[in-house]
């Protein structure tokens, strides 16, 4: 195994934005697990653009979530220095990255999707209460508000401008949240978020990092769906995962409606691989070790990168 494997990893994690420490945890796991497999790792503690990384090194395992991370910028950084890296490419990342051009990708793809308009920060929208307002470019639930009330809509839209000065509004709605991890060609097992607290937050993804704020979520894995529908939404998720043009690995968030229609929220394409997180549960379900994600992973990007060359 180890011979088809790049000989030395840097573990690029941390990273500048919002979600530094969730990213410095998964650094810690997927580093971990690429020693168990045998491998020459380095951790790379990366605060800017300006990281170094050590001789030597083969590849560079992507690990920095949101910001800086997940948005093209590190891939390009990457690339310019000629070090092969894990996930997506420049333009994929960045498309899948803002959720605006996400949501014109799937509307281009006829991938089902809530109905939504782009507001600049300081408009007001068209569309009327219940809604979900979004910063345009964060990752992992950053600057979302969902807005029941008229009364609530001011404070929401200033909430998420904080973020981005472009906004997706989106119509709410009210169902099973739901996510579904991409390897390559392969939907895993379907996970079913079920909040204790009605909207699965940053707290409630990440309850070792702000233990004080007593969220949490049940995941359960696989959901409890029948098989035609599980099928369908696997499906769904793999079609917005190619709509962005991705082809190694990811996260698809779907909601569920009352009426049982799934329809795509957004593709995270450097997910959470700390040991609360949902990939790794998919794809323990699915009977993919942790250890053996992180080398599929690598494996996946390799392909990638050598049909980059030709």
């Amino acid at each position: 195994m180890k011979k088809d494997l790049p000989k030395k990893i840097a573990v690029l994690m941390g990273g500048p934005g919002s979600e530094r420490n969730v990213s410095l945890a998964t650094g810690r796991g997927v580093s971990k697990a690429l020693r168990s497999l045998g491998l020459d790792v380095v951790d790379v503690d990366v605060r800017d653009e300006n990281f170094e990384l050590p001789e030597g090194v083969n590849l560079a395992f992507n690990c920095i979530h949101g910001t800086f991370g997940e948005d093209g910028q590190i891939q390009k950084i990457l690339e310019d220095r000629g070090v092969a890296y894990t996930g997506d490419g420049v333009e994929a990342s960045r498309i899948a990255f803002d959720k605006v051009l996400s949501k014109q990708k799937f509307l281009e793809h006829g991938v089902v999707t809530p109905e939504s308009e782009v507001l600049d920060a300081g408009q007001r929208p068209r569309m009327s209460v219940p809604l979900v307002v979004k910063a345009a470019r964060q990752g992992s639930t950053v600057g979302i508000v969902i807005v029941k009330n008229e009364n609530e809509l001011d404070a929401a839209l200033k909430e998420a401008a904080k973020y981005d000065r472009k906004l997706l509004i989106e119509k709410f709605v009210s169902g099973r949240e739901l996510t579904i991890g991409i390897l390559g060609d392969q939907a895993l097992p379907i996970i079913e978020i079920i909040p204790k607290g009605g909207f699965y937050d940053f707290n409630t993804k990440y309850p070792f990092l702000n233990p004080q704020a007593g969220a949490s979520a049940e995941h359960v894995c696989p959901a409890e769906i029948d098989s035609a529908l599980t099928k369908k939404i696997q499906e769904l998720a793999l079609a917005a995962f190619r709509a962005l043009g991705l082809v190694v690995y990811g996260r698809v968030d779907v909601l569920l409606s009352e009426k049982g229609e799934p329809s795509v929220l957004e593709v995270n394409t450097i997910p959470g691989m700390t040991e609360t997180s949902l990939l790794p549960e998919a794809a323990g379900v699915a009977g993919i070790t942790y250890p053996d994600l992180c080398r599929r992973i690598i494996e996946l990007s390799c392909k990638r990168e050598e049909r980059a060359k030709r």
